[in-house]
């Protein structure tokens, strides 16, 4: 069994999308392990993403990620990690097919 981290980002917990993201993840057949409803630092926000702050969409990303609620969850399945990427789509909502979640509900890649 793996475990992975997926959060709804502001917008999706603003447009109420948490119940949606967590049916497609249960349907699925993946287990819910934990999740918190929180509002994360902009502190936070620039150790989680470190990976990414050479880039130059790293600032506004996390003064983005720290601007409201985000739902925080650990999920767990076989091949979840995987299987998540697949159910999550492109990161660029236009490049993801219908059927992913970014696909279905994204509006653009910053939102």
């Amino acid at each position: 069994m793996e475990r992975t981290f997926i959060a709804v980002k502001p917008d999706g917990v603003m447009r109420g999308l948490c119940g949606e993201i967590i049916k497609r993840f249960e349907t699925r057949g993946f287990r819910l392990v934990s999740a918190k409803f929180m509002q994360a630092s902009e502190d936070h926000m620039k150790t989680h993403y470190l990976d990414l702050k050479d880039m130059p969409f790293y600032a506004g990303l996390c003064k983005y990620m720290s601007s409201g609620p985000i739902l925080a969850m650990v999920w767990e399945g076989q091949n979840i990690v995987k299987l998540a990427r697949m159910m999550l789509g492109e990161t660029n909502p236009a490049d993801s097919k219908p059927g992913s979640i970014r696909g279905d509900l994204c509006i653009n890649i910053g939102r």
